[in-house]
């Protein structure tokens, strides 16, 4: 049985299309992803480099937050610089 997998993009390209010309591709995008579909179905998605530079921010923020919580009502130790 095969799944269905939803496509995550307002962009979609073939294989072909993205082997033909894949800055074209990207151009036409806006900025925005790219599904690539293989027989209809998404295979990966293209995205521009700011985009991904963005995500992996907003990933660490998330890990960032988590630690925080995690930490939380944990007595506090004091430290001096001048200890370090």
């Amino acid at each position: 049985m095969q799944t269905i997998r939803p496509i995550l993009a307002d962009n979609t390209t073939s294989i072909s299309e993205l082997k033909k010309n894949p800055m074209a591709v990207i151009e036409q995008a806006d900025g925005f992803p790219v599904a690539v579909l293989n027989r209809n179905k998404p295979e990966f998605y293209c995205i521009p480099a700011d985009a991904y530079e963005e995500l992996l921010d907003k990933l660490e923020d998330i890990e960032l937050a988590k630690i925080v919580r995690d930490r939380e009502g944990q007595e506090e130790i004091e430290v001096s610089l001048d200890d370090l």
